[in-house]
């Protein structure tokens, strides 16, 4: 039986401020991924009548303000079904399709992908890992929990200027540790609290919560790992992730 690796402190962190680990709580998220499934196959019926009867009316009409109204209920119409889609992306996503997968191919893509926003929020990026860590994945779903980690710490950095994101892995045993670094505003309490929660509103500037980090969680936890954040209040936030490897140990 496979034994998950224990998630230690950084030995480096500042010492002088106490850093708090936030888990994701399983029972917890199970009951509201079950809502969540639920509740968005209920909500896209009507949702999609809703679409389709805005596009039919809009197709004949010709009046400038009548066609800027349906316009408008078509976009928030839009907006709504991508919201259901992320809820029952995180309530029932698909089961991953496993393969060998190089985690270093698969940062790089991520942060090429964020360029753009890493430059326009002052971000840099370092990279620590090594070329020959492979990772049991489905690259889509790996690529999904990177991309909204990182869309975190560069939001956390987006508040204070910009900074440096430290991304690195080390293989511990059948298990890689992934650790995501900031050193921009670290969790409130209240962040704390709902941290892995989908429906959490109450967002404050610089931290991306929601359902990011609840998507991160079902796919870690569909893939046999571990995520955890320890946050020192004001100041780093290092996101850790045990995720079983390909490498063969």
């Amino acid at each position: 039986m496979d034994i998950l690796p224990i998630l230690v402190s950084n030995p480096n962190a500042d010492v002088s401020r106490a850093s708090e680990f936030i888990l994701p709580d399983a029972g917890k998220l199970e009951a509201l991924a079950e809502f969540a499934a639920g509740a968005g196959h209920e909500i896209n019926n009507p949702l999609a009548t809703i679409i389709g009867r805005a596009q039919m009316l809009l197709k004949d009409e010709r009046d400038p303000q009548r066609r800027q109204m349906l316009l408008s209920i078509g976009a928030q119409a839009y907006r709504v079904r991508d919201m259901i889609g992320d809820a029952m992306l995180f309530g029932r996503p698909p089961v991953p399709e496993l393969q060998s997968v190089n985690l270093a191919d698969v940062i790089e893509t991520v942060v090429q992908q964020q360029a753009e926003e890493l430059a326009s929020d002052c971000c840099t990026t370092v990279v620590d890992v090594s070329s020959s860590l492979s990772l049991q994945a489905d690259s889509t779903q790996l690529s999904i929990v990177l991309t909204e980690l990182m869309r975190n710490s560069r939001q956390a950095w987006q508040a204070v200027g910009g900074g440096e994101i430290q991304i690195r892995a080390s293989l511990l045993g059948e298990f890689a540790l992934i650790e995501i670094e900031d050193h921009g505003q670290g969790f409130t309490e209240l962040e704390r609290q709902h941290a892995f929660n989908p429906f959490y509103s109450g967002r404050q500037a610089g931290r991306g919560l929601g359902f990011g980090l609840s998507k991160c969680w079902r796919i870690v936890e569909q893939h046999g790992g571990r995520i955890e954040i320890e946050s020192t209040p004001g100041g780093t936030t290092i996101v850790r992730v045990s995720w079983p490897s390909a490498n063969g140990e």
